[in-house]
C-alpha cells in the first residue's frame, strides 16, 4: 500500500476512520492541512498521516498518524509517519512537532522527545489544531513532542 492524496470527496471517510482510532478529527478540511490515506483493495481506508506547517514553513504539526487496529504491527504506523515527516522535510521544513498524550513510545521510537507546549504553540500558532486546543482550553491537558527533521 503507498499513501495518496486525501481527495475533498474523501474526508467523510476519513473523519469516521479517525473517529473510529480515537483521534482528532478536526481541521482536517483547513486548506494548510496536507493529508494522505491508504486504502486496502475493498477501498477502505486502513491508514492516515499528514501535517500542517508554520507560518514561515520551518515547522510540522505532525497529524493524523493512524492504522486500523487489525493492520497494526506491520510497521505501517512508522512508515505512514515516516512518510509525513520527509514530506514535510521536503517542502522546507526543519522541526516536526506533535501532540500525544497515548502513544509516547510510539514516538520516542522515531526519536521523538517531550517538548514544551509553550514552546509548540508559539512555533506553530496559525495551526489549526493549536488554534482550537488554546481557544477550548485543551491546550495545557496535551503532551508535546519533537524532533528536527533532516
Amino acid at each position: 500500500m503507498a499513501p495518496e492524496r486525501l481527495r475533498g470527496d474523501d474526508l467523510a471517510q476519513l473523519v469516521g476512520f479517525l473517529s473510529e482510532v480515537d483521534l482528532t478529527s478536526s481541521g482536517l478540511d483547513a486548506p494548510t492541512v496536507r493529508l494522505w490515506v491508504e486504502r486496502n483493495e475493498r477501498g477502505d481506508i486502513v491508514g492516515s498521516t499528514g501535517y500542517e506547517l508554520s507560518e514561515d514553513g520551518e515547522h510540522a504539526l505532525i497529524r493524523s498518524v493512524a492504522v486500523r487496529p487489525s493492520e497494526r504491527s506491520r510497521g505501517r504506523g512508522t512508515a505512514l509517519a515516516e512518510f509525513a515527516l520527509g514530506r514535510a522535510a521536503a517542502e522546507g521544513a526543519r522541526r516536526a512537532w506533535l501532540f500525544s498524550r497515548r502513544s509516547g513510545p510510539f514516538w520516542r521510537g522515531l526519536q521523538f522527545e517531550r517538548a514544551d507546549l509553550d514552546d509548540l504553540a508559539r512555533v506553530l500558532a496559525v495551526t489549526y489544531q493549536v488554534r482550537l486546543f488554546a481557544e477550548s482550553g485543551r491546550l495545557h491537558r496535551e503532551v508535546a513532542w519533537s524532533r528536527p527533521l533532516p
